[in-house]
């Protein structure tokens, strides 16, 4: 996978007008290199990240330089929603570095249990730490359940399939699970319980209630109707 670059002189605020542009402003670095500031077209660069992720190399040409890195640092607008800065890693390809491997689970569509909605594939990593070559990092660990058959079943580390000579787990027992068949449960709100002296008193209450409304609207009726007479019998 290659992208291809020009160098940036536009720092700061001045890369709003990149980013009108749909340019990604970019800087590569690493050991030994210092920075260098870039920018991208940000449609080439989306193609680029969906296959690559952040753990593939990928080669970059800045005029008459290329360089192989991993994207880094991926910085998104909050409010566009819209990539607006990248940081791309150069390493030294003869050194082992660390980096963060994606868990994807496949065949719950062929799981009799997942299928039947009885029980649900709890995915309980959803990256692991890896050390290795640079080329030699795993694009993802892809983790497929199709063949568990029990709740509490589950795939561990030490079942994931990759290359065990090249790439290593190092902070994390080989025993651990990664994902594991959970039975669907389904929680039902309790019932509210009534005392026996709590429903007479809404018994109580609720006949109540309208022998007051009415006595109030007859006692407004009545003082109503006195006020005519009584203003009739001061005048005789």
């Amino acid at each position: 996978m290659e992208l291809k670059a020009e160098t940036r002189k536009e720092l700061g605020k001045a890369n709003k007008y990149l980013r009108r542009a749909k340019i990604i402003p970019a800087v590569i670095f690493g050991k030994g290199m210092g920075s260098l500031s870039i920018s991208l077209k940000h449609n080439e660069f989306m193609k680029v990240y969906k296959q690559s992720g952040e753990t593939d190399l990928i080669d970059i040409t800045c005029g008459d330089k290329k360089f192989k890195v991993l994207i880094k640092d991926v910085q998104v607008d909050p409010v566009t929603d819209v990539v607006s800065h990248v940081g791309f890693y150069k390493p030294d390809l003869t050194i082992k570095i660390e980096a963060q491997v994606p868990v994807v689970v496949i065949g719950e569509e062929n799981n009799e249990i997942v299928k039947t909605g009885a029980g649900i594939a709890l995915q309980l990593l959803q990256e692991i730490t890896v050390e290795a070559l640079p080329e030699d990092l795993p694009h993802e660990f892809k983790v497929d359940i199709s063949n568990l058959k029990e709740f509490g079943e589950g795939i561990s580390i030490s079942q994931l399939d990759y290359d065990k000579a090249k790439v290593s787990i190092p902070d994390v027992a080989p025993e651990e699970m990664v994902v594991r068949l959970e039975e669907m449960k389904v929680e039902e709100e309790p019932e509210e319980t009534v005392s026996e002296e709590e429903a007479i008193a809404q018994v109580e209450a609720t006949k109540e209630k309208p022998e007051e409304e009415g006595e109030g609207e007859e006692g407004e009726k009545l003082k109503s109707e006195s006020k005519p007479q009584e203003k009739r019998e001061e005048k005789n």
